[in-house]
């Protein structure tokens, strides 16, 4: 093509894309826009300018670009739909002269799975996305893809077989979410209204796998638009062809059951009543009841075949996920090696230019000193450098020799502190033992001294002087003497009968308690025997049986481990606890009389 006939506008976007940036690429190819919406679409200008995009590779751009990580790009999701949209504009109307087969068997199939892609990417976007105006966008934008694919098989109709036999098309039709499944079911539509024998040329085993999600779509839910989208493509595939209505009776036996009884009335009567008619006509051709069986069998297949898939296609993102990891961790790594390789490699090469700048300047002092030193003082000189060269070695070995003996001693250091820490705690807490034991009771009275004795005595004069004693006669006082040896006789006598009063009392109580607790453990009237009988009639028995519990009670003391008498470290080795004996001598019979 001459450069005199190329569009300006055009050949100035080339130049400008040629000298930009890789990520500024995306927004000046949204310009296109512009550019293929000024002359009237389908006239002579706009198909030139088609051209001369596509020979400039501006559409091949667009087509690169699609094939990138999109949430990578400026406007991330909506500049590549907007990418799809005009490369769809470019392609509808080209004619390309110059390698055609290029273009129509290489160029445009790949466009074909790129965008069906980037719509695949779209709708698991949107399925995933929380906020409804998140949603609404990413719907948008579905919607415009859809739309572009819709535009580019409808200038290219060859393109309409491709985009069926597509793996993504199926992955996209096979779906839960109701509004991305109506309008991949809209687009199913716009392939058949435009190409209807497309349906042959495809393989059997896509074309029963998309006639199956379409049957379960319709026997799986009861929403009125998915059921009137999914009804009007089966009445438009059955119109088609009639080898596809025979197909219908015998692999889906069960189908005109379930568009009479579920989708009667639902606001789509008339596609509802053209497809049975279909059905019914074709089976008034003559089928059994084998091919009935048959047919509900398909249909059980075909829905368990449309759970397999979903099942398989779940675990597609988890698996691609995983993938990208590792890539991503083992291109990483290699970053990383590659640039500790540069990094030492640096490092090898600094430390080598200063090792030749530091020979390089010992070499110029030392030329230096020659012109300054005197030849006579030359030896001393240099004995001296060698003195203070010696001297910086030792200096700087004696310092690696003691730095390499600590770490060494490193170990056994910290074990001689953890020694110092427990020792310290041991003797506090031996400390805190001595602290604990109890102090003799008597002690030894501090003497007075003179002086002090003189001063208490002089106390004793003055308290005399000022409280003199009453004269009393000698037989008052012997009175006086008679009465208090009767009072205290009395007092000794009273004390001595109340210690038998409470040791009386004290004999019953426990003579009660033990009473009882052989009548708590004495067997019933028809086991009782003559050995029961004496330990109720005797009263040495139970003494005995007491004492005998008592002793084993002070042996079983004794026998206790270490960590049971941690409280009674400072107790005499002697000694039992009172509460380990009172508890076997409440109820003892201690014997008294009556």
């Amino acid at each position: 093509f001459a450069m005199a006939a190329t569009d300006p506008q055009v050949l100035a976007l080339a130049a400008q894309i040629t000298e930009s940036r890789e990520q500024d690429i995306p927004l000046l190819l949204l310009k296109l826009k512009g550019i293929l919406s000024g002359p009237s679409l389908g006239c002579e200008e706009s198909n030139k300018i088609k051209q001369d995009i596509y020979d400039y590779g501006l559409t091949q751009y667009c087509l690169l670009v699609l094939k990138q990580d999109h949430s990578q790009l400026h406007g991330a999701w909506a500049t590549a739909a907007q990418l799809a949209e005009i490369l769809s504009h470019c392609c509808v109307g080209l004619e390309v002269k110059e390698d055609p087969e290029e273009f129509y068997k290489k160029f445009l199939p790949s466009a074909i799975d790129s965008l069906l892609v980037l719509g695949k990417r779209l709708q698991a976007r949107f399925i995933r996305a929380m906020k409804d105006k998140g949603k609404q966008d990413f719907l948008h934008w579905f919607q415009i893809v859809t739309d572009a694919i819709c535009w580019l098989f409808g200038g290219h109709i060859q393109l309409a077989a491709c985009v069926l036999q597509n793996d993504h098309f199926l992955q996209l039709l096979i779906t839960d979410d109701v509004e991305t499944a109506i309008i991949m079911m809209s687009v199913f539509h716009n392939i058949l209204r435009i190409n209807s024998s497309v349906l042959l040329q495809v393989e059997e085993e896509t074309l029963h796998s998309v006639l199956d999600e379409l049957v379960y779509k319709l026997s799986s839910t009861t929403n009125p638009a998915v059921g009137s989208a999914a009804t009007k493509v089966l009445l438009l595939v059955a119109k088609s062809c009639k080898q596809l209505v025979q197909l219908f009776t015998a692999r889906y036996k069960g189908l005109k059951g379930l568009l009479s009884k579920q989708w009667t009335g639902r606001g789509f009567d008339r596609e509802v009543n053209q497809l049975l008619d279909l059905l019914y006509l074709e089976q008034s051709c003559g089928k059994g009841e084998m091919q009935k069986q048959h047919q509900a069998a398909c249909i059980i297949q075909a829905a368990w075949r449309g759970f397999q898939t979903r099942k398989r296609l779940k675990k597609l993102p988890q698996a691609v996920i995983t993938l990208q990891r590792s890539f991503r961790a083992k291109r990483e790594q290699e970053l990383q090696h590659l640039t500790k390789q540069k990094e030492d490699e640096a490092l090898k090469l600094q430390m080598q230019l200063q090792r030749q700048r530091a020979m390089r300047l010992f070499h110029e002092r030392q030329l230096a000193l020659l012109e300054v030193v005197h030849a006579s003082q030359m030896n001393k000189y240099m004995q001296e450098m060698e003195e203070k060269s010696a001297l910086t070695i030792q200096r700087f070995w004696r310092g690696y020799r003691a730095r390499r003996i600590f770490h060494q001693q490193k170990q056994s250091l910290k074990e001689n502190k953890a020694a110092i820490i427990i020792q310290r705690a041991a003797c506090k807490f031996l400390e805190k033992r001595r602290r604990r034991r109890p102090l003799s009771p008597w002690k030894e009275p501090k003497g007075l001294t003179d002086e002090q004795r003189l001063a208490l005595q002089q106390k004793v004069d003055d308290y005399i002087k000022l409280h003199p004693a009453s004269q009393m006669s000698e037989e008052m006082s012997k009175e006086l003497h008679m009465q208090a040896q009767a009072k205290l006789a009395q007092f000794l006598l009273r004390s001595r009968l109340d210690q038998r009063a409470a040791q009386r009392r004290e004999a019953l109580l426990a003579q009660v308690n033990t009473d009882v607790e052989l009548l708590m453990n004495a067997p019933g009237l028809a086991e009782t025997t003559e050995k029961d009988f004496g330990a109720f009639m005797s009263r040495s028995i139970p003494v005995a049986t007491k004492a005998r519990q008592t002793h084993n009670t002070m042996l079983k003391y004794t026998r206790w481990p270490w960590w049971k008498k941690l409280g009674d470290e400072f107790m005499e080795d002697d000694v039992i606890p009172d509460d380990a004996i009172n508890t076997e001598l409440e109820t003892l019979f201690i014997g008294g009389r009556k």
